[in-house]
């Protein structure tokens, strides 16, 4: 049996995976997952658009779904990998849930956190930025790119 390498890019693989399901339902590619003791516990992709909720970013729903599977509210052990850097709502949500780490993908010049609000996190919360960058950057430069082009 070969072992998993459970490193930051294999789950940020995963939320690109999530960010593929966003692509699919019309959405804004941006996927995440939770992730506790090297097991996935929440996934989410964009869904303002379905659910016309201007909320339902991929993070809410990693959260939301996360902390159901615990059962509590506080994911203090807990990583986010996200494609792209979090908006200050979500890093607002991270916050609240005293998120343990954070990583992601693609920066957001325009409307991270960081360039938003400096830091929000949770004063514990570790940040990574710039996992497979790369990857989620050509995700969304697609996206746009074919919604300028009428292709999407």
């Amino acid at each position: 049996m070969a072992l998993i390498d459970f490193s930051d890019d294999y789950f940020m693989k995963q939320a690109l995976q999530e960010a593929v399901k966003a692509i699919d339902a019309g959405e804004v590619p941006i996927g995440a997952v939770v992730v506790c003791d090297n097991q996935v516990i929440g996934r989410g992709h964009n869904l303002i658009e379905t659910l016309t909720d201007s909320t339902a970013h991929a993070e809410m729903q990693a959260f939301t779904s996360a902390m159901e599977y615990l059962g509590g509210k506080y994911l203090d052990e807990c990583i986010l990998y996200v494609t792209l850097e979090p908006c200050t709502m979500c890093a607002g949500a991270a916050y609240w849930s005293r998120l343990a780490k954070l990583v992601f993908g693609a920066s957001d010049t325009r409307r991270g956190y960081r360039e938003m609000a400096g830091n929000v996190l949770y004063p514990k919360t570790e940040v990574v930025k710039g996992v497979m960058k790369i990857e989620c950057s050509k995700l969304l430069k697609e996206f746009f790119s074919a919604k300028r082009n009428g292709s999407a």
